[in-house]
């Protein structure tokens, strides 16, 4: 099954929903194709990034307490899917345009997913700035990636039109929040759904499918 996955490597409920999913396609055993494709939540921001409780406080009207409640929820949710969220005082929102072009890159060398996961892990446990084109390249060739060709990538922006133009794409097709999953290019599932809904899901698409 071909699963489409709209998303960006600083939002939570990406990575929850992707281990979700995981979970269920195990649970069914149905076997998946994964293709993801880039959103960015907060196109316009500086190079500086933005403190993670400020800016939550500022975009969905958040009192410090309350968003204080969402990040322990958040690393409760994540130990049970194995995902060590990492937030203090110091986390920030990051720019993410140059992760998604290095990300197409890796694309092109089928380890796409290899890099959204190593991506993930730098921001939300290893607490990195995954604006920072040393921490991108880095990861790159901590999977064994060419670290000149990385570089050159990021310094030539070569896929920054291509990733512009897949980011309208979506928002064009109504993804206006991540993560956005699509199973089998019909079927759309808005936000971290849980194993059980995921797997109803994967199996009346298979259903439907056969």
């Amino acid at each position: 099954m071909k699963i489409d996955i709209v998303s960006d490597v600083v939002c939570p409920w990406c990575i929850i929903g992707y281990r979700q999913l995981q979970q269920a396609l195990e649970a069914t055993g149905i076997e998946a194709e994964i293709h993801w494709h880039p959103f960015e939540l907060n196109p316009d921001m500086p190079a500086e990034g933005e403190a993670l409780r400020d800016h939550v406080m500022r975009k969905y009207g958040s009192s410090a307490e309350e968003s204080e409640a969402n990040r322990s929820r958040l690393v409760s949710i994540g130990a049970e899917l194995d995902i060590d969220f990492k937030f203090d005082d110091t986390s920030h929102i990051r720019n993410t345009f140059d992760a998604h072009q290095l990300m197409h890159w890796a694309d092109t060398l089928g380890r796409k997913n290899d890099l959204k996961q190593a991506l993930f892990q730098a921001y939300f446990t290893e607490q990195l700035d995954v604006s920072d084109r040393q921490v991108l390249i880095d990861k790159a060739v901590s999977l064994g990636l060419d670290k000149e060709e990385a570089t050159a990538v990021l310094e030539d922006q070569r896929y920054a039109e291509t990733v512009r133009s897949n980011e309208q794409l979506w928002v064009s097709r109504g993804i206006q929040g991540v993560p956005a999953v699509i199973l089998g290019e019909k079927y759309l599932l808005s936000g971290a759904q849980g194993v059980e809904n995921f797997s109803a899901a994967l199996k009346q698409v298979e259903s439907e499918t056969a």
